[in-house]
């Protein structure tokens, strides 16, 4: 058994084989998408294809996967460091540019699912129209009403069609953002994928 191989011998039986041949987009590398992507990593999967054009600032170490010293560093490439020292092995295609409707298709093609992971609502909006349109009925798993403290029961899944959507759909980011909430819902997005790929529906 290689050391790779190693990292995994505590996952559910079968999962691995399957998670190693998986590639997942993530939209988006800030609270959501850098927590997501380290929980896939963990879990197995094979490959990421990940997208944001920012750096990392202070502020995001409140809820973002990222140390003091990632600070300034792009956050594909922090984030793409972080996951090769769980898997050296895993394959990381990262783009440091924005996402638009236009390169959607050319950046995402060859992934089974898409994890959306921005911050803004119209953002949000346009990747799921974006995504279902280039890619009908593959998954597309997203996050609505994160903010806040507490009241974890309120975070549910709703599902319509290949569209999945995780949070209570109703807190604004106006009110704050805590880490253990976004974490939670970042869990949740990461765990659905990983259900999706095992169980052949997110293929």
């Amino acid at each position: 058994m290689s050391n790779i191989e190693a990292i995994y011998t505590r996952n559910v039986p079968g999962s691995f084989e399957k998670l190693q041949k998986a590639t997942i987009a993530i939209a988006g590398c800030g609270g959501l998408g850098s927590n997501v992507a380290v929980a896939l990593v963990r879990a197995g999967v094979g490959k990421l294809i990940i997208i944001d054009f920012d750096q990392v600032e202070v502020s995001n170490l409140n809820r973002q996967h990222y140390f003091q010293a990632d600070i300034g560093k792009k956050k594909v490439d922090a984030l793409s460091n972080q996951l090769h020292n769980i898997n050296p092995n895993v394959i990381i295609e990262s783009y440091c540019e924005e996402l638009t409707p236009q390169n959607v298709p050319s950046h995402f093609k060859v992934a089974q699912l898409c994890i959306e992971a921005f911050d803004r609502a119209e953002a949000k909006s346009w990747l799921i129209e974006s995504w279902c349109l280039a890619f009908p009925g593959k998954p597309i798993i997203c996050a609505s009403g994160i903010a806040g403290l507490g009241r974890s029961g309120a975070i549910g899944i709703r599902k319509s069609g290949a569209i999945y959507i995780i949070g209570d759909e109703k807190s604004s980011m106006e009110i704050g953002l805590c880490s253990a909430r976004v974490a939670l819902a970042a869990a949740m997005q990461a765990n659905l994928a990983i259900e999706l790929i095992v169980t052949g529906k997110g293929t």
